[in-house]
């Protein structure tokens, strides 16, 4: 049994990540600063799932917070109790990071450098870092490979990830620390985030109100369930030594447009659309190269796209006494 402090706790991936930890037999140190981003009710229901379960801790941490890691390394997570961390803490969005792009670099950057010291300080020899497809331009062509040019990154939220992979890397190169970096493309899934479409559809359909589109529709996502990204995470923790970016994803883009016909159907009510202009920040269409995941990782996604929305449309009426006010 390894011991696995886990950051982003409460988050989507995250807590996903630690049920399937805990499942396998590990203990897991969850942390979380259950920060306001969206709707903390979310966050709050994912850990009441992982509090039911034996061996699991958790402890609140704003992983910004340089002394407070500290103290949390000294007094919690001390020299051998911790196999691995997984870095899942992050801001995430495009949108979001152009409005306030400060607390990206907060989280994304200072926290990673503050979770790599903690490794360096107590001997951790194992880090995993959740990064984005958001790194993958325009200009590079489909489906994205990991060695492909991300100079040149859209967003600040893309532009922070960046940094926190070449920081990464750099720790790797100077303290030894096995890294794998996992390139994450648009995870969705039952109590996913709010600030995603494919949630918001569901909720915005159910409910009779009307769907906001930014751009025609046409733009196509590699969707990529939740519980295949988390036993991709699960299986870097076994990738061997060295330096390594990897992608997560589905290989099976998706067009908009038919993603929002699947929900009508399943969830009976058709949808009134309203498009509006595209933000100039998001690209035309995102498609995982997953090659090197299968032959690096031993993985591939096994939920098709039918069956994974279903699975949200599912939680979402079970959990639409309060789901349904979530805001979007």
């Amino acid at each position: 049994m390894s011991t696995i402090l886990v950051t982003g706790a409460c988050g989507f991936i995250g807590w996903k990540v630690c049920e399937k930890l805990l499942a396998g037999g590990d203990a897991v140190i969850g942390v979380d600063n259950v920060n306001g981003a969206y709707d903390v009710r979310l966050k709050d229901w994912r850990l009441a799932q992982l509090r039911q379960r034996p061996g699991f801790a958790f402890t609140r941490l704003d992983i910004g917070d340089r002394e407070a890691v500290r103290s949390f390394g000294r007094s919690t997570a001390g020299k051998g109790r911790v196999d691995a961390v997984i870095n899942l803490a992050a801001r995430a969005g495009v949108r979001n990071s152009v409005a306030d792009p400060w607390v990206y670099l907060d989280t994304n950057v200072t926290g990673n450098l503050n979770l790599l010291e903690l490794c360096r300080e107590l001997e951790i020899r194992r880090f995993v870092l959740a990064s984005t497809s958001s790194l993958y331009g325009r200009h590079n062509p489909r489906p994205f490979r990991e060695d492909a040019d991300t100079d040149s990154p859209l967003s600040p939220y893309a532009a922070s990830k960046k940094a926190a992979e070449a920081m990464s890397h750099s720790y790797h190169a100077l303290h030894g620390l096995d890294v794998t970096v996992l390139r994450f493309f648009t995870v969705y899934g039952p109590a996913g985030r709010p600030d995603m479409s494919l949630f918001r559809f569901v909720q915005w359909i159910s409910e009779g109100r009307e769907v906001t589109v930014f751009g025609d529709g046409s733009q196509q996502r590699d969707f990529t369930y939740v519980d295949d990204v988390a036993n991709g995470v699960v299986a870097a923790l076994a990738a061997g030594s060295g330096y390594e970016v990897v992608n997560l994803g589905s290989d099976r883009p998706i067009v908009l447009n038919d993603a929002i016909r699947l929900i009508e159907e399943l969830v009976g009510r058709q949808a009134s659309i309203r498009n509006e202009e595209r933000h100039p920040a998001d690209v035309d269409a995102t498609w995982a190269d997953i090659s090197k995941a299968r032959r690096l990782l031993g993985w591939q996604p096994e939920t098709d796209f039918a069956t994974g929305v279903g699975e949200l449309v599912d939680w979402y009426r079970r959990n639409r006494d309060w789901a349904r006010d979530i805001a979007t």
